[in-house]
């Protein structure tokens, strides 16, 4: 029997990165997941700050290509493996890059610790690139797990501009929330640039028109099918968000969890995103 498809989307993985709690929290899932019969492969941004000779990162020449269009421009995207170190399951880790947005040698913060103005423009470079390269693959995932507010336009785009891209159109997708990030503020401009040029509806982005953490989550939130909580360190709002939306939630934080039981949340959820 064919093993069902799951795709991990993060901006950070242990040992590759560490910009926040995020690169640790989730460093064990994807073995877990692999390990309880899930065939897995994992996407990232190739930041500056990840040494490519260590982790012998090498580029996907099929990939080659790749354009994510957006603000009316193209951007080339390249697209980059390498296998995750220690993981009996030989899982590969494809990282997306683009020498304008990471090519610097800081993640989300310059060397003054501020929030870089294109962050913006970074993410959505990143998010439509991984539907783009997801194509290219012709790989379609039986379940999408986003980690982090930097992947939470991937349930936006595969509930409208992919919805019947038959790559994503029968996905499930997770939403995985971490405590806040009080960095995370978008530019103003930034909703008319996750529209992807008006292919996309404003009304449909309306949950993140704040440009915040909130807004992000509370967007990505809207479009999946299913909830993980790696913190319950949350604005009030937000968990009333949660709770109001009335999606299936798994808690990784209560001690008793198990990798085998996130496994089974995520096989038997049944999807609630459809028409969102």
């Amino acid at each position: 029997m064919e093993k069902r498809k799951l795709l991990f989307v993060t901006s950070e993985l242990t040992p590759f990165n560490d910009i926040t709690e995020i690169a640790q929290k989730i460093a064990d899932i994807p073995n877990h997941l692999a390990s309880n019969g899930l065939d897995v492969r994992i996407l990232m941004p190739r930041f500056g700050t990840i040494n490519e000779r260590r982790h012998r990162l090498h580029e996907v020449v099929r990939l080659s290509g790749i354009n994510v269009m957006f603000n009316d421009e193209d951007f080339a995207l390249t697209v980059k493996v390498a296998s995750l170190p220690n993981s009996k399951h030989r899982l590969q880790v494809y990282f997306l890059h683009n020498d304008e947005f990471f090519k610097r040698r800081y993640d989300y913060l310059d060397e003054n610790e501020t929030f870089f103005e294109d962050n913006s423009e970074r993410m959505v470079f990143f998010n439509r690139g991984v539907m783009e390269t997801l194509k290219k693959f012709g790989w379609a995932p039986d379940f999408i797990v986003c980690n982090g507010w930097m992947t939470s336009l991937v349930p936006l785009y595969a509930r409208t501009l992919y919805s019947n891209d038959p790559v994503f159109s029968e996905s499930k997708i997770f939403f995985n929330i971490f405590k806040k990030d009080n960095e995370c503020q978008m530019e103003e401009k930034f909703i008319e640039k996750a529209l992807l040029d008006k292919n996309i509806a404003a009304n449909k982005a309306e949950h993140y028109k704040e440009g915040d953490f909130d807004a992000m989550c509370k967007g990505a939130i809207h479009y999946s099918d299913g909830l993980i909580l790696s913190s319950t360190e949350l604005h009030e709002e937000l968990l009333s968000c949660i709770s109001n939306s009335k999606k299936p939630v798994f808690n990784l934080e209560d001690n008793g969890a198990t990798s085998l039981e996130l496994s089974n949340f995520i096989k038997e959820s049944k999807p609630v995103a459809k028409g969102a």
